[in-house]
C-alpha cells in the first residue's frame, strides 16, 4: 500500500512539474502602467509604472518617445498615484500620491499596509517634466492644473484649495461653500473655475470668478446637477440634470428608468435650457459603465456624450443649440475610457470591437469624429488595447497595449497604411517574466438555463494529459468584463497573473463572463431579480461548473471556485447552494449577507411611509446572501479578507466565519492586516494568490 502511495505522489509532482515553469512571484514581476497622459501642446506624455508594489512617474516625449523616471520612489509602500496630468505648456506634471481610489468609502484616507508609525498623508505633488525634485504643495485630491499652467487646484476637506505649480508659495483656501465640492473644471482661458457642491438630496453647478466676485449658481434647482463642461469660448456650460432625493416610497424590487438629460446654461445670466432628455426605458437610464454620460463639449458646436438607450453604451453628439442627437458608434460593442481629442474634433475610446469576431472580448482603439458616424478601430488584431490618449500636437495617439502573454506596456499606435505599435519600455520587463511559457486562453461560449449566451476563457495546462482538476474564477464589479488577454485593470491583471500559475499547476481554469457585467448590451448588464434583488446571476456561475464538468480533460468531482469582492460573493453562493458540484473555494473578501447595513432605510425609514414591498424585498435580500445557505454548505472553503477593506466590510467576513465554524464547515482563514481591497501593497497580492493556489493545490490534487 505504502509502495502504491508514493508511486501516486510521484505521479503527481511529475504531471505538475511537467507542466509548470515559473513561479508566482515570477509571473506577478511585470510593471503594470496606468495614469496614462498627455500634454494639451506638443508631445509630452507621463504614466505611473508598478513595478513590484514600488510606483513612480513616468515621462517620454515624441517622436522617439523614450521613458524616463520622474521620480524615485522606492518601497513596496502601497502608496497609488494617481490623478496623473501634465501642464499645458509641458513643463510641470502633477499627481497624487496615496489613498485608495478605487474605493467606496473613504479613498481619499491614506493607507498604510507597511504598519508605519508615522502619520501618512494623501498628497499633492508637482514635479518638473525635464526632472528635478517632486514638490508636495499639500494635504489633498482630485488636482487640476490652470490652462495657464501657473496653479493647480484641489480638495482638501471637501473644499477647493489652491497653489502655484511650482511649490514657491503655501496652498490656500480658495473659497469655502456649502456642501461637498468635486467636479472642478477650468474654463478656456483659467479665469475662472466651475465646480460641484453636493447637498445631500441636491447638487448645485456653481462659477468661482475671484474672491471679490460672489460665486454664481447655474439654474439652481430641486435636483442633482453635476458634469459641468465650458464651451470652447466659455460663456456656455453643459451639465448633466438628475431628479433630487425624495417622494413617495416606490417598490424596492421593481425595476424603474433612472432619468437624466443634458443642459446648457449661459454664464452670464445663469439661464438654463435642457438640450436632450434620455428616453424613459430602462436602457435609457443613467449610464452606469466607465465614465457614465461622458460629456463633452466639442469643435463645431457639438456636445458628444454616452448613452445606453439603444441597448448599447453608445457615444452620441448633438448640436448645442438643439435638434437630434446623431449616434456616432452603431454597432453591438461598448464604448468606454473616452477622450476629446486636444482640437475636439475627434474621440479616442476603447471598444470590444473590430473584424475579428473574439474581439467581443477584447479592447481596440478606436477614434471617431464628433460630427459624424465615421469610427475607425485603430489597432485590430489578437492584442488589446485601452485607455488612449491624442498628444497635444495631434502627432500620435497613444495608449497602454497587451497581448495574451506580453504583459501591459505604454504604447505609440503609428498612422500608416499598416498597423504598427511602438512598444514604450519594454526594456523595463524582468528577465524572469515568463512570457513565453504562459497559455493562450480560449474564448469558451455557452448557454446559462434560461437560454442567455455566457462567455469564458479556458486557460488550459500544457503537457499535462488525462484528466484533470478544474477551477472556476468570477470577477468582481460585477460591472466588469475579463478579456482574452492581460486585464486594463491591475485588480484584474492579478487575477489574471493568478490564473495563468493555475494552470502552469496543471489546472484547468474557466474564467466566467455571467450577467451584471459589461461587453454583451443592456439586458446582459441589467438583468432582472439579480444582485440582492434575487441573485438570478448565480445560474451563470453554476452553468459554468456545469460546463466545466461535462468536458472530457475535467475530473468533475475535483471542481473549485474562487472569485474575489462580488465574486467572492458567487463563490460563496456556489458553495452553499451547490457544494456537491463545486468541491472546494477561495472567498476573497466577499459580499455575504445582503441585509447587513443595506435595508435599514427600507425597513425602518425617517418618515412615516415604507415602501409597499419592505418586508418582500428584505426576505428576498435575505434569499440572495451566502448566509442564508450556510446549512446546506459542506465543502472546504478558504475566506481572505484585508482588514482596511473601504469596499466591503471586513464584518462580512467576520460574520460569516463565525457561521461555518458553528456548522463545522472545513475552513481556513486568512487576514491581510492594515491592507484594502486592492491589495495596495505588491508583497500582499503575492502573499494572497499564493495562498490560494496552494490552497487548491491540497484540496483538488490528493
Amino acid at each position: 500500500m505504502n509502495k502504491i502511495y508514493s508511486l501516486l505522489i510521484l505521479l503527481a509532482i511529475s504531471q505538475t512539474s511537467f507542466s509548470q515553469s515559473f513561479s508566482l512571484e515570477a509571473i506577478k514581476s511585470y510593471p503594470f502602467p496606468t495614469e496614462l497622459t498627455a500634454s494639451s501642446q506638443g508631445s509630452r506624455i507621463a504614466w505611473a509604472w508598478e513595478e513590484k508594489g514600488i510606483r513612480n512617474v513616468y515621462a517620454a516625449e515624441g517622436p522617439d518617445f523614450k521613458p524616463r523616471k520622474l521620480t524615485n520612489y522606492s518601497q513596496d509602500d502601497g502608496q497609488e498615484i494617481t490623478s496623473l496630468s501634465i501642464s499645458a505648456n509641458g513643463q510641470w506634471v502633477v499627481f497624487v500620491r496615496g489613498g485608495d481610489h478605487g474605493s467606496n468609502w473613504d479613498d481619499e484616507l491614506p493607507v498604510n499596509p507597511m504598519f508605519s508609525s508615522s502619520p501618512l498623508k494623501v498628497r499633492v505633488i508637482s514635479i518638473p517634466f525635464a526632472g528635478g525634485e517632486a514638490k508636495t504643495l499639500s494635504e489633498g485630491d482630485a488636482p487640476v492644473i490652470s490652462p495657464k499652467s501657473d496653479v493647480v487646484v484641489f480638495i482638501k476637506g471637501n473644499q477647493t484649495w489652491t497653489a502655484p505649480i511650482d511649490g514657491s508659495v503655501e496652498a490656500k483656501n480658495l473659497f469655502t461653500t456649502r456642501g461637498t465640492v468635486s467636479s472642478l473644471e477650468w474654463s478656456p482661458d483659467g479665469s475662472r473655475l466651475a465646480f460641484v457642491t453636493s447637498r445631500n438630496d441636491h447638487a448645485f453647478v456653481g462659477v468661482f470668478t475671484n474672491a471679490e466676485t460672489p460665486v454664481q449658481w447655474i439654474a439652481p434647482s430641486f435636483t442633482r446637477d453635476g458634469s459641468p463642461r465650458w464651451s470652447p469660448d466659455g460663456t456656455r456650460i453643459a451639465f448633466i440634470r438628475t431628479p433630487g432625493a425624495g417622494g413617495a416610497p416606490d417598490s424596492v424590487l421593481g425595476r424603474r428608468h433612472q432619468a437624466w438629460s443634458i443642459w446648457t446654461a449661459d454664464v452670464k445670466t445663469a439661464k438654463a435650457t435642457q438640450l436632450w432628455k434620455a428616453p424613459e426605458t430602462l436602457a435609457g437610464s443613467y449610464p452606469t459603465t466607465h465614465g457614465q454620460t461622458n460629456l463633452h463639449w466639442a469643435a463645431g458646436e457639438r456636445i458628444t456624450f454616452l448613452s445606453y438607450h439603444d441597448g448599447w453604451p453608445h457615444l452620441y453628439s448633438i448640436a448645442s443649440q438643439g435638434g437630434a442627437p446623431l449616434l456616432l458608434t452603431p454597432g453591438n460593442f461598448m464604448a468606454e475610457y473616452i477622450k476629446l481629442s486636444p482640437d475636439k474634433k475627434s474621440l479616442v475610446f476603447c471598444a470590444n470591437a473590430g473584424p475579428d469576431k473574439l474581439d467581443i472580448d477584447r479592447r481596440h482603439v478606436v477614434r471617431v469624429p464628433v460630427d459624424k458616424a465615421a469610427a475607425e478601430v485603430l489597432t485590430p488584431g489578437a492584442g488589446l488595447e485601452w485607455t488612449p490618449v491624442v498628444v497635444g500636437d495631434g502627432s500620435s495617439v497613444v495608449c497602454i497595449s497587451a497581448t495574451a502573454q506580453r504583459p501591459p506596456l505604454p504604447t505609440v499606435i503609428v498612422s500608416g497604411a499598416k498597423l504598427s505599435l511602438k512598444l514604450i519600455g519594454q526594456e523595463f520587463i524582468p528577465k524572469e517574466f515568463p512570457e513565453k511559457s504562459l497559455v493562450i486562453p480560449k474564448q469558451v461560449v455557452f448557454k446559462s438555463p434560461d437560454g442567455f449566451t455566457i462567455h469564458g476563457q479556458l486557460f488550459e495546462p500544457v503537457g499535462v494529459t488525462g484528466r484533470r482538476p478544474a477551477i472556476v474564477y468570477v470577477h468582481g464589479g460585477p460591472p466588469r468584463q475579463m478579456q482574452l488577454g492581460w486585464n486594463y485593470s491591475d485588480y484584474y491583471s492579478n487575477a489574471y497573473a493568478s490564473n495563468q500559475y493555475l494552470a502552469s499547476l496543471g489546472f484547468t481554469v474557466l474564467v466566467v463572463n455571467y450577467r451584471l457585467g459589461i461587453g454583451y448590451g443592456y439586458e446582459f448588464h441589467r438583468p432582472a431579480n439579480a444582485g440582492n434583488a434575487g441573485a438570478s446571476e448565480y445560474i451563470d456561475i453554476k452553468a459554468a461548473g456545469e460546463w466545466l464538468a461535462a468536458q472530457p480533460q475535467v475530473e468533475a468531482t475535483k471542481i473549485g471556485i474562487y472569485g474575489g469582492s462580488y465574486g467572492g460573493f458567487l463563490t460563496a453562493m456556489a458553495l452553499g447552494k451547490d457544494s456537491k458540484l463545486f468541491a472546494a473555494g477561495v472567498d476573497i473578501h466577499g459580499v455575504h449577507d445582503w441585509t447587513i447595513d443595506r435595508t435599514r432605510d427600507v425597513i425602518y425609514p425617517d418618515k412615516f411611509e415604507r415602501a409597499p414591498d419592505a418586508e418582500k424585498a428584505l426576505k428576498v435580500a435575505w434569499e440572495s446572501s451566502p448566509t442564508a445557505y450556510v446549512s446546506t454548505w459542506t465543502s472546504p472553503v478558504l475566506i481572505i479578507h484585508g482588514d482596511d477593506d473601504r469596499n466591503v466590510r471586513f464584518s462580512q467576513s467576520t460574520d460569516l466565519v463565525q457561521r461555518l465554524e458553528k456548522k463545522g464547515v472545513p475552513i481556513e482563514t486568512l487576514v491581510i492586516v492594515d491592507d484594502t481591497h486592492h491589495w495596495m501593497k505588491w508583497g500582499n497580492a503575492v502573499k494572497v494568490y499564493g495562498a490560494t493556489a496552494e490552497y487548491f493545490s491540497r484540496k483538488l490534487k490528493k
